[in-house]
């Protein structure tokens, strides 16, 4: 259960993956509808929950897309889409900012 929450490589087929996790997500629910089938959003939510956090690694970003999925008329915005896309331009960024070890800039005392 720990390694559910740690960090990923970033690799092109994750990336890839978790992008058409989250647009297939988005899609089905969009097609779905407001009202949706019985409970047939949420079951695509923890589905795309945990493929997604399988896929990249847990961010607390995903929450929010969770639990907002349940609210009726939000579903049928591309949540999921929208924090995947986010989560990956998070981790880009601060990967980008730790400096690469073995180019003399770091001073470890």
């Amino acid at each position: 259960m720990a390694d559910v929450f740690e960090v990923r490589a970033l690799t092109r087929p994750r990336i890839w993956s978790a992008c058409a996790v989250a647009v297939l997500t988005d899609g089905l629910q969009l097609l779905l509808g407001p009202a949706g089938w019985a409970f047939a959003d949420e079951i695509l939510d923890v589905v795309a929950m945990i493929v997604i956090s399988s896929l990249i690694g847990f961010h607390p970003l995903l929450l929010p897309t969770f639990v907002l999925e349940f609210v009726p008329i939000a579903d049928l915005l591309p949540t999921w889409t929208g924090a995947v896309a986010l989560v990956l331009a998070l981790r880009r960024k601060s990967r980008a900012q730790i400096p690469a070890a073995g180019n003399g800039t770091v001073i470890d005392v």
